[in-house]
């Protein structure tokens, strides 16, 4: 029986790097397969539209079958050109970003793409504002004026972090020929320039993509034709592989099942220290009993993080008290400094000073899925230990759930979090800024200050202050409970190569370098 292949990818300044992997290449064989290479994930797509969505299965896509004007090579944390020839701050205030586009470039469709479609791009984004979608993520931009081949952006104040935004899912050209000024494109079909196009998409089962011959850019060329397979759980991607359905897998087997694969004959497990968090979030409107701070923070006071990350996954994550992740600029202990051990006395003096009655009820909803179903059990068990909560557990699949929460139906609720690029400000504007992504109304005058002290430099390491500061604030006000980082787990057999670069943190699924052998 041959032993797993294990490659070690650690994180470096927010970017995961090979290192120590060496000794073996993968090569080809004569015969070249052409069928296409299945790939297994339970990252579901929300919209193939990108102005409906912000979350990785859906961004996960874009960056195949769309191009953005900058995105980001392997092992880089500044972005470079993509769809766009070169990109520039015009001033030196940082208030206005300004792109000449690629002159070569042409959508499915045939039409020259141009920088009308780069505005209109970005005019629709910010104008449907979609409950789910990505139009937080720049609260800074005043307006996109097009002349000839040149894009201009214009900020309402300085923003060091704006060129890492454009290259995220959230930067993609549509063609404004094609998709509605007012509405989310909703025919199930796409009209981009990236090394893909989407030959068929069968919502929540598959997606088949094949290589864009009119594709330019960045990449020297496209790969080969890929079947993206979507699983509603965890345990369905885990059959899907034991099977044969699937050769690649990516995001998220069972925290079981990746602890026994040491045995697992010709495989091959790319393991990466991953800059994905998760965290409880807390609805903080009035109306919710999350509305008043004493309450969350009196959660924060009795959560038990080992318990949770021995238990429900098995080792596979690790204990988070940041906002932060570990290996970004910024990250510190505040929610461990604040809250060190499970404290029910704290707790309940908290709730006490306040004037708060106990039993507090709430309810706290999830995603469905065995392991996030194992890990709120743990969490409802550990509130109610402590007689001082009810927790009325809701489970949603993915749609039902990202609606029910950006709705306020959840007091409490878990997501996982992706940075968007490699940067600690996407930790920070998009989770616990005033109109952050999760709609959850929390809003902080001092923390939206110290968002935008940190954008205003372009040497990233002089915001170590202000993003530890930021922090530090939120453990105060507990609009959030970080809980755990995880690693990255790439799975594939013995026929597939180029599954160790398919992810490298930078939100960029990299499926054009996987290969048959």
């Amino acid at each position: 029986m041959r032993s797993t292949v294990r490659l070690r990818i650690l994180i470096t300044c927010g970017v995961l790097v090979a290192a120590g992997v060496g000794g073996w290449q993968l090569l080809p064989s004569d015969e070249v397969r052409s069928d296409p290479i299945p790939v297994g994930t339970t990252d579901e797509i929300t919209s193939l539209d990108p102005a409906g969505a912000y979350d990785a299965g859906s961004w996960a896509i874009y960056s195949n079958v769309f191009q953005s004007l900058l995105t980001f090579k392997p092992g880089f944390t500044s972005p470079t050109p993509d769809a766009a020839e070169s990109c520039k701050f015009v001033n030196s205030r940082l208030t206005a970003y300004q792109c000449t586009l690629r002159d070569d470039l042409a959508f499915s469709s045939g039409r020259k793409v141009t920088a009308e479609d780069v505005k209109y791009s970005f005019d629709r984004m910010l104008k449907i504002k979609a409950d789910v979608g990505p139009a937080p993520l720049f609260p800074t931009l005043k307006d996109v004026s097009a002349n000839g081949r040149t894009v201009t952006f214009n900020l309402s104040g300085r923003d060091a972090t704006f060129p890492l935004k454009l290259a995220t899912g959230a930067g993609s050209i549509v063609d404004r020929e094609r998709y509605p000024a007012d509405a989310l494109r909703q025919d199930n079909t796409v009209d981009g320039t990236g090394p893909y196009l989407l030959k068929e998409y069968k919502p929540g089962e598959s997606a088949l993509l094949e290589p864009n011959p009119k594709y330019r850019g960045a990449l020297p060329n496209t790969g080969r034709p890929v079947l993206v397979k979507y699983f509603k759980q965890s345990e369905d991607l885990a059959n899907a592989w034991k099977s044969g359905a699937v050769q690649v897998t990516h995001r998220q087997l069972p925290p079981a099942f990746v602890e026994n694969l040491e045995t697992d004959d010709g495989t091959r497990l790319t393991e990466a220290e991953s800059a994905e968090i998760r965290n409880i979030n807390f609805n903080t409107r009035p109306d919710s009993p999350m509305g008043e701070k004493a309450v969350r923070r009196a959660v924060a006071a009795v959560l038990d993080r080992p318990a949770i990350t021995t238990g429900a996954y098995k080792g596979t994550v690790e204990p988070l008290y940041s906002l932060i992740p570990q290996g970004f600029v910024g990250h510190g202990t505040a929610f461990y400094d604040r809250y060190p051990e499970p404290d029910a006395k704290k707790a309940e003096k908290l709730l006490k000073d306040a004037g708060v009655r106990t039993p507090v009820e709430f309810t706290f909803g999830y995603r469905q899925d065995a392991t996030y179903r194992a890990e709120t059990a743990e969490i409802k068990k550990q509130l109610e230990e402590t007689g001082l909560f009810k927790v009325k557990v809701v489970e949603a699949d993915w749609q039902a759930f990202q609606k029910g929460y950006t709705s306020g139906a959840y007091d409490a609720y878990t997501v996982g979090w992706l940075p968007d690029f490699p940067d600690s400000d996407s930790f920070t504007a998009p989770l616990v800024g005033t109109g952050n992504t999760l709609d959850n109304g929390y809003s902080s005058k001092t923390v939206d200050k110290l968002i935008a002290d940190t954008q205003q430099y372009s040497d990233r390491s002089r915001t170590t202050r202000d993003f530890k500061a930021i922090q530090d604030e939120v453990a105060e006000d507990v609009p959030l409970i970080p809980i755990w980082q995880k690693k990255d787990y790439v799975l594939a057999t013995e026929a597939v190569g180029g599954s160790q670069n398919l992810s490298d943190g930078t939100g960029i699924w990299r499926l054009w370098e996987l290969t048959w052998i």
